[in-house]
């Protein structure tokens, strides 16, 4: 066997188009990983550069001046550590309360309609509230007359059942081998049982997946903090940084009035230098759950769980 055979047989391909493809694709990837990643080097290089090479534009990827200013003037800074905690606050509930409704709704809803008559019924129900929304304005005014404004229950509570992420489980769960719930059932186990001990040992993957797209959305949403808290120390993180992106140097003049503490930074650090730390410890908290989650994407869905 010659060796272009063996090559082949080895699922390596030798041909020139073969060749210039992996070039070409390899280049395109390597140019979208860079556009995603150098914008954010540079927001680290300016959060740790000196603020008269940020003023005159001079940091490009490496930090001039190095110094930690910036970190030093946030963890100082009341207002950037109590947005922090409203945020965290809000993860926490909010990721815990979407996956027990997600769980509990998509549960049932993946049963055939021998199990569950009302099922079809049930379904047509989210799907609408997922196609049809009421607007801006009715939904301020739920939030508003039942007492949640200015609470931290106003950011978890208006969307405590992602609609979309609890079909993304149900299709899951639809797709298991049925075998599963009847050996369960044949077992003694009743519903809670089978849902917690067999399905979503099971359901990892998916489970994984959605908790991120949770975390994500209740980590990076802005605008409901801004109509649903009336007071600044109530704001979540990106609503508090929301405000900074758009008045900078009035933001920032604000916080150096707040503690004696902050102004011996002031010649130190500027609006730009302040805002791209802050931006850059925003994003800590994705880059360090996205590492434990991502390892379930591609595992095995199924394999192993019905024998024979």
């Amino acid at each position: 066997m010659s060796n272009k055979e063996k090559k082949a047989g080895n699922g390596i391909a030798v041909s020139p188009s073969r060749k210039l493809f992996l070039v070409i694709d390899l280049l395109v990837i390597t140019i979208l990983a860079l556009s995603c990643v150098l914008p954010f080097v540079n927001l680290l290089a300016i959060s740790f550069s000196n603020k008269t090479a940020v003023a005159g534009n001079q940091v490009k990827l490496w930090p001039i001046g190095f110094n930690t200013a910036a970190y030093e003037f946030i963890l100082n800074n009341s207002q950037f550590l109590t947005a922090l905690w409203v945020s965290v606050r809000r993860a926490v509930l909010g990721v815990s309360l979407n996956m027990l409704l997600i769980i509990l709704t998509a549960f049932p809803l993946s049963k055939s309609t021998k199990d569950f008559h009302l099922r079809p019924v049930f379904s047509w129900i989210f799907v609408i509230t997922m196609l049809f929304d009421g607007g801006l304005i009715p939904n301020y005014m739920i939030v508003r007359y039942t007492g949640l404004m200015d609470q931290i229950w106003a950011l978890v509570l208006p969307g405590a059942l992602p609609i979309f992420n609890m079909l993304v489980v149900m299709n899951y769960m639809r797709n298991l081998p049925s075998e599963l719930s009847e050996a369960a059932s044949i077992d003694g186990a009743g519903h809670f049982r089978t849902l917690w001990q067999i399905i979503l040992p099971v359901c990892k993957p998916t489970l994984a997946t959605v908790t991120l797209f949770s975390f994500v959305t209740h980590w990076n949403s802005w605008f409901d903090g801004m109509i649903y808290m009336n007071h600044v120390q109530n704001y979540p993180l990106q609503s508090y940084l929301q405000t900074i992106v758009i008045n900078p140097d009035a933001f920032f003049r604000n916080a150096t009035n707040i503690s004696e503490n902050l102004s011996r930074y002031l010649n130190l650090v500027n609006a730009r230098t302040t805002n791209a730390a802050q931006l850059f410890l925003a994003t800590i908290p994705i880059m360090m759950v996205y590492p434990f989650l991502q390892r379930f994407f591609t595992s095995g869905l199924v394999m192993g769980s019905v024998k024979g």
